[in-house]
């Protein structure tokens, strides 16, 4: 395990400066807004704020005030930020971001939970947080074989916990496709577990098949918003779970594309009624894309919806994750499971249903989402 700075050279921001601008920009449908995907007049504003305002050094001198390492993991050299809790008995946590996030979606929630009694909690609920990028997000090296799905990043991420870092038992939380990596957690590594904590239930598919009990009315109501939300919100996915490739050509080598593909997502999956800003401040958009163009990662990232759809995680008859789970589910995440769905497939212990935030709970409402997992483990703290 290696101490990691985050130091960008002065080459590659004075390249993304040069690329802003001499951007190209497409038409528009006049009068459209975002309907089409996303909005023109915005996308300028933020890429001229990128290149004229932005400071990537004040980020980068953020970012490095946690305590970042390097590891090797079966191969790979998984980058995370690791800060030990400020109490009595510290509870080994490991916290999961998904797409089109980073590590940086925990920075805040980061310091609530390692020491709570500076931020009017009990210190009594610290936990030693560990908050790892992703394989091929941001500064996690990218597999270069086939099968890094959630199930494989988390035999990773037990590796990480117990072998490298040296605790025998651990908790997780995780949204997103760090939600698939939680519960396989809980699923494969039971044995490793305290509990899991999820923000959103879309792995692993429960059982549905003879036997199983009929879909309640607010089950199929559930399955009804998914298949209207993939044909209306889905396309992203789509691309990227069959020609991920095709499509990193054109992200790789255009912020603005770059920008414009991921700034869409966390303005329709936020609780932001259509102003992104009302939920992120310009730099922290921006801190999330230039994370992905500094290390060239947004390719490898989008792969991973190859790698899911190539292995979908679906329960057998019988079957559920035997760690405990608690669940806190935002009013404008993705899916809005009831709480049967859930219990078809976890033995859940906590079911909480938010007053308000979405897809990015940690970065958008990072208070209420601690209290919430401050809340969960803490009956299992000996």
């Amino acid at each position: 395990m290696e101490p990691f700075e985050i130091a960008i050279s002065d080459e590659v921001l004075e390249d993304l400066r040069r690329r802003l601008q001499h951007a190209r920009w497409p038409d528009e449908m006049p009068g459209t807004g975002w309907e089409y995907g996303s909005n023109l007049d915005y996308i300028k504003e933020l890429v001229e704020y990128w290149r004229t305002d932005f400071d990537w050094r004040a980020q980068e001198k953020k970012l490095n005030a946690f305590n970042h390492f390097k590891s090797e993991v079966d191969g790979l050299n998984i980058h995370f930020i690791h800060e030990k809790g400020a109490g009595p008995n510290p509870m080994p946590l490991v916290i999961t971001h998904g797409w089109p996030s980073t590590f940086f979606e925990m920075t805040k929630i980061i310091p609530l939970l390692a020491d709570p009694g500076s931020h009017g909690g009990d210190p009594a609920d610290s936990f030693d947080v560990v908050a790892p990028s992703l394989p091929g997000f941001g500064f996690s090296q990218a597999s270069q074989e086939p099968g890094m799905q959630v199930q494989k990043v988390a035999d990773l991420w037990a590796k990480l916990m117990t072998e490298n870092l040296g605790y025998p038992k651990f908790a997780a939380q995780g949204g997103d496709i760090g939600a698939g990596v939680t519960s396989r957690l809980g699923y494969a590594h039971s044995d490793k577990m305290i509990g899991v904590h999820l923000t959103s239930i879309t792995r692993p598919t429960p059982y549905l098949g003879p036997g199983s009990h009929p879909l309640t009315e607010a089950e199929q109501a559930h399955s009804d918003q998914r298949e209207r939300w993939q044909q209306s919100e889905g396309g992203y996915s789509h691309i990227q779970g069959t020609k991920p490739q095709t499509l990193s050509y054109g992200l790789n080598d255009s912020p603005v594309g770059l920008a414009a593909w991921i700034v869409e997502k966390y303005r329709t999956w936020s609780d932001c009624n259509g102003d992104v800003e009302s939920a992120y401040t310009k730099d922290e958009l921006l801190t999330t894309v230039t994370i992905y163009w500094v290390t060239q990662t947004i390719g490898s990232s989008v792969r991973m919806y190859k790698e899911n759809q190539s292995s979908v995680w679906e329960m057998e008859q019988d079957e559920r994750v035997p760690t405990p789970a608690g669940m806190a589910m935002f009013p404008q995440e993705i899916a809005k499971p009831p709480r049967e769905w859930a219990e078809r497939s976890w033995d859940l212990r906590r079911w909480t249903q938010m007053p308000r935030g979405g897809h990015f709970a940690a970065l958008e409402e990072p208070e209420l989402l601690a209290h919430e997992v401050r809340e969960f483990f803490r009956p299992f703290r000996s």
